[in-house]
């Protein structure tokens, strides 16, 4: 039996049930596909963006990545959005790939390219993530397993609901964290707790997490959307520049020494210190009354 053939069988008999076509092979994906993959909603000056695939623990598939890119830009050119939410609908987050999904099938029925799959559709999504103009924060409801934690992770906060977990599960199907894991599991909790999470698999539990400074906050699973949408609806109201430049030079200050991260501190300073928000807040500071900050 060819390989391709072999890949294709492994895939077909741990299917679901239900029914879709891949158009490049005769492998059938046996479940139903919702008409809306991201939910959007907008709150005042908040955006929340709801990942829609419940029944596969909104697991990515190229559609997905589609429509949470879309939102993601979307949000991005619209100036009246000052922070964005995005969580899981129904009990998990997002359990990474969906293994299902015809982007795992190559056009010959074997082995996908997961290094195509990664520069296609991963690295834009973590990217633009990381480079949105506004705060954007993680409300993990559930499992966030695989690429789906570390998309998580490389949002600006991340809020955890007690009851979810995180899952570096890439060690368990023969490959290395991905959606920017590499990068940010070391930053955040240290190689030793990275290497660790990430050879293991072991599942890491929302308290722990915070724990051990890889999130935010834990919080009680009731309270999760209520916490989450009140810290972006605080963060809309601060200057929206000055956190994306935060961001922009936390990330850059780690590949810099001492003296390099001063003078990165003095060029940004420079930039914000003409900006409309540091006049402002500075006004509002001698007034004593709340600033509105508008630069974004």
């Amino acid at each position: 039996m060819g390989r391709g053939l072999r890949w294709r069988n492994l895939i077909q008999d741990n299917l679901p049930t239900g029914r879709y076509k891949n158009p490049t092979s005769t492998l059938l994906i046996r479940h139903p596909m919702p008409d809306n993959l991201v939910l959007v909603d907008t709150q005042g000056p908040v955006r929340l963006l709801t990942l829609n695939r419940p029944a596969q623990l909104n697991s990515f598939t190229m559609a997905l990545h589609g429509e949470l890119l879309a939102a993601l830009e979307a949000a991005a050119q619209d100036a009246a959005v000052r922070a964005v939410v995005v969580t899981g609908a129904g009990r998990g987050f997002c359990a990474g790939q969906d293994l299902a999904d015809p982007t795992m099938v190559s056009a010959d029925g074997g082995p996908p390219d997961v290094g195509a799959v990664i520069e296609r559709v991963y690295r834009p999504l973590a990217l633009r993530v990381r480079s949105m103009p506004v705060p954007v924060i993680a409300a993990v409801n559930g499992v966030a397993a695989g690429a789906g934690a570390n998309f998580a992770l490389g949002c600006d906060m991340v809020v955890a609901a007690r009851g979810a977990s995180f899952i570096q599960a890439f060690s368990k199907i023969g490959l290395i964290p991905d959606c920017g894991g590499t990068w940010l599991l070391p930053r955040l909790v240290g190689r030793a707790q990275a290497l660790g999470l990430a050879m293991t698999g072991n599942k890491l539990p929302a308290e722990d997490a915070a724990r051990m400074g890889m999130i935010w906050q834990c919080v009680d699973d009731a309270a999760l959307m209520e916490t989450a949408m009140a810290l972006a609806a605080k963060l809309a109201a601060m200057p929206a520049k000055a956190l994306a430049e935060t961001r922009r030079a936390f990330d850059e200050a780690m590949g810099l020494d001492y003296a390099g991260a001063l003078a990165l501190e003095a060029r940004v300073q420079r930039e914000l210190g003409h900006g409309r928000d540091f006049a402002e807040g500075v006004m509002a500071f001698f007034a004593k009354r709340p600033p509105n900050f508008t630069d974004r």
